[in-house]
């Protein structure tokens, strides 16, 4: 039987959210059961289902919520304030130290996909979120064609895909990849080569 939580709803809701992520990203939306939530929430069904209504709304409230921390992350780099060519070899380490450290959020991902981003097309705050980021690499690819190292025409968004595509793509495969290439890619000389080629690669692109 879960464990009575005091009536504190910010900290009821920070419970649950942490654990239906935790369930989300072990058993997808189809396989994820209430129940398993609520006891690792230490709450009751009752009280999930008063907060978050049903088991779909409660995981568009994870993926906000998971959206939300890297986002938030994200601006802690402060780009802005940085070089145009640092600011992008910090963007690129970032995404790949981030993906190593939550590995539940491609999880994640990897679920709405398969339904098509159903869930996140009702979402209000994660466009919101978005829309800052995107203008932030677009600072920094036009501070750095003023400086004469990038070259024009650089679209934010598709630039932002590529760089998430190769840290996603290395780690959500990294098994067959190492089997297929007789390669520990995930040994920490295979590791720390891949970041330098992503950062070589990413910038080799972006100059002029």
């Amino acid at each position: 039987m879960a464990t009575p939580v005091r009536r504190d709803p910010a900290k009821n809701q920070e419970r649950i959210l942490k654990a239906a992520t935790a369930e989300f990203a072990r058993a997808g939306l189809g396989g994820a059961r209430v129940d398993r939530i609520a006891a690792r929430a230490g709450a009751n069904k009752r009280m999930l289902y008063y907060y978050y209504g049903n088991k779909e709304a409660l995981f568009l409230a994870v993926m906000e919520a998971s959206y939300d921390r890297i986002r938030t992350a994200e601006r802690g780099l402060h780009l802005a304030q940085v070089d145009p060519e640092e600011g992008i070899r910090r963007l690129v380490e970032f995404t790949w130290e981030y993906y190593l450290k939550h590995p539940e959020f491609l999880t994640l991902l990897n679920s709405e996909n398969l339904h098509k981003a159903r869930h996140i097309k009702r979402s209000k705050h994660i466009p919101e979120m978005h829309s800052p980021f995107i203008s932030m690499i677009d600072d920094l690819l036009r501070r750095g064609v003023q400086s004469g190292r990038f070259r024009r025409g650089v679209d934010a968004v598709q630039l932002y895909i590529s760089i998430a595509s190769l840290s996603y793509f290395y780690q959500s495969n990294r098994h067959t990849l190492s089997t297929v290439f007789a390669r520990d890619l995930f040994a920490p000389r295979h590791r720390a080569e891949r970041l330098k080629h992503m950062v070589d690669l990413v910038l080799g692109y972006l100059r002029k």
